[in-house]
């Protein structure tokens, strides 16, 4: 892949390998954020968000509510600021484990994302603990065209109760993007007897994605979230259908760039001294090829900066959590978030 210098949404000249040969290039960064219970102080009714509340286990006291929106403002505010250190901030970000609308509309209201003018996306879902997926995204960047969410039911699993998907279309720079925000379910209950579940949740995706492309074979489609598998397992490769490799995909294959990560052993979050890369960014064959007269995925990351990890105790190394252990650490998050660029020539 060629190393080209990264500048942000406005058309700058740049160098490609060809130090005789000037380019210019639009870029935008879109990411995804795994919060890790981003609760507000208040018992939403049908919520089982008890031990977020100022009398629950947690002490969720206003303090520590907010320390918790300077911390994912924060983080949210610094992905990108490789292709724009004076400028950062993704244009789009998908977000999980968040309880409402309430907790957005504090999150882009604080001092380092007020400026960018972050408008959410956002449903209610049927999770039992009440969290939900959401996006935000700049509309000076990416045009809201429309939104929907997707329920995944399961008719063996009774009392199956899980995140809804998001699918989010809008305008880039003239381009129609479209972005499905998941979180599928947990391991909780082990990794063997819930695969099923997961595999279901990506037989969702996989018809989203389906139904977009029969419209439009060559659409530009980004699929993210926490899907609670790693880029190996069945629900991605093989319900999902994105591989890791470009030369491999067949038709109607996702690519997914988080694939080459995991085998060189770089993970988003961390259990028992073992990594693994959960958070994943897969784009459709429409953002791949080497006409960058449109736009093209360009690289993938992981956002794993050293203020976000850990530095001390048990937990040393791990991503820096909000609680560990049952004990408050004032931290981030369980996870790190993930991000990608696309660019696109300017004549």
């Amino acid at each position: 892949m060629k190393k080209i210098s990264l500048i942000f949404i406005l058309a700058l000249t740049v160098f490609s390998l060809n130090a005789q040969e000037k380019k210019k290039y639009r870029i935008a960064c879109i990411g995804f954020y795994n919060v890790e219970n981003l609760f507000d102080i208040y018992h939403d009714e049908g919520k089982n968000d008890y031990e977020f509340l100022p009398s629950g286990s947690n002490q969720w006291t206003a303090e520590r509510y907010h320390k918790k929106l300077e911390n994912i403002s924060e983080v949210i505010s610094k992905l990108g600021e490789q292709a724009n250190p004076s400028r950062p901030a993704a244009a789009v970000v998908g977000l999980s484990e968040i309880e409402n609308r309430r907790v957005l509309e504090d999150l882009v209201a604080m001092p380092s994302l007020k400026d960018k003018n972050y408008q959410i996306v956002h449903y209610e879902g049927p999770d039992k603990r009440g969290v939900d997926v959401a996006l935000i995204y700049q509309p000076a960047i990416f045009k809201l065209v429309s939104s929907r969410s997707v329920r995944l039911t399961v008719t063996r699993e009774k009392d199956f109760f899980t995140r809804d998907q998001l699918l989010v279309s809008g305008i880039i720079d003239g381009e129609m993007i479209h972005i499905i925000v998941n979180h599928w379910p947990s391991r909780s209950s082990g990794e063997k007897r819930t695969s099923p579940l997961r595999c279901a949740a990506a037989d969702l995706t996989r018809s989203i994605a389906d139904s977009i492309m029969q419209t439009d074979p060559d659409a530009k489609i980004i699929v993210m979230g926490d899907l609670n598998d790693d880029p190996v397992n069945e629900s991605i490769e093989k319900h999902l259908r994105a591989k890791g490799k470009q030369e491999n995909l067949k038709k109607g294959d996702m690519f997914n760039p988080m694939y080459k990560m995991y085998k060189d052993g770089v993970g988003s979050l961390a259990y028992r001294d073992s990594w693994s890369l959960f958070d994943n960014i897969i784009v459709s064959q429409g953002l791949l090829g080497n006409d960058k007269t449109t736009f093209k995925f360009y690289q993938a990351r992981v956002f794993n900066e050293n203020f976000l990890v850990q530095q001390s105790g048990a937990f040393k190394g791990y991503p820096w959590r909000t609680y560990a252990g049952g004990a408050y650490q004032g931290g981030y998050s369980d996870h790190f978030p993930v991000y990608m660029y696309i660019i696109k020539e300017v004549k």
